[in-house]
């Protein structure tokens, strides 16, 4: 039988691979990111419109603040605040939701960090949070404006606190069924120990008397202690 290839086609030549010229660069597979350690809270980065009207609204209050009043303080005029913010409710927005967003993301990587285990779940929720309270304790602090929000712009930020209010409840509900939790109300509980951590940053101040890690520890060790967590969940915030 004959080799010679039928009408139309070529032979293809052989390629010896040892003899061959170099290899075509082969693309690398794309390297995962570094993952974001969730007790590291550097500090927000905020426009100086921004960071003007925090301290002005810490100062005085929102509703004792003008838009004047904060325009002043960064020396612009009205209009040209106006360019960037719409209104005064708009920079407190700017101020609530990218730090509540930072948060939930936080507290979701600090309750992934703890696997299964819903012992060290609480706690490493209960640190993230008062990790934010005790390092971005102004911007916390603002967590009391929302009730100067309209109804939708309210709700949307609520919204968002509820989801961080569900990883406790969740993972309380998760102890719970797992025995190694107390818990009648895993639902009241989740609303009493946020708002516990939220009351912080109405008197913590930083430099102040109790550091921003004791405060932390101490925090930690009373939301564990409130449902029962074993005695070794508390040991490494035990000084």
């Amino acid at each position: 039988m004959s080799s010679r290839p039928a009408p139309g086609r070529t032979r293809k030549a052989r390629v010896d691979p040892t003899t061959a010229g170099p290899a075509l660069p082969v693309t690398p597979l794309p390297v995962a990111a570094p993952a974001v350690d969730w007790r590291s809270v550097p500090p927000t980065a905020l426009s100086p419109i921004l960071t003007e009207a925090l301290a002005a609204f810490r100062e005085n209050g929102y509703h004792g603040t003008s838009v004047r009043d904060i325009a002043r303080r960064v020396g612009v005029t009205v209009p040209a605040l106006y360019y960037h913010h719409a209104n005064k409710e708009a920079i407190l927005i700017g101020l609530l939701d990218p730090a509540i967003t930072a948060l939930y993301e936080r507290c979701r990587l600090a309750l992934a960090d703890a696997g299964d285990d819903p012992v060290l779940g609480l706690s490493n929720l209960a640190e993230c949070l008062m990790l934010h309270v005790t390092h971005n304790t102004h911007l916390a602090h603002l967590d009391n404006e929302i009730r100067s929000l309209s109804p939708f712009e309210r709700e949307s930020y609520v919204e968002k606190r509820r989801r961080i209010e569900l990883l406790i409840r969740g993972t309380i509900e998760n102890g719970v069924r797992s025995s190694v939790l107390v818990a009648e109300s895993p639902k009241q509980t989740a609303r009493a120990l946020l708002g516990m951590f939220q009351s912080v940053a109405v008197w913590f101040r930083a430099g102040g008397e109790r550091s921003a890690t004791t405060v932390t520890a101490d925090y930690v060790v009373t939301a564990l202690r409130s449902v029962n967590a074993p005695e070794r969940a508390l040991q490494p915030f035990l000084g």
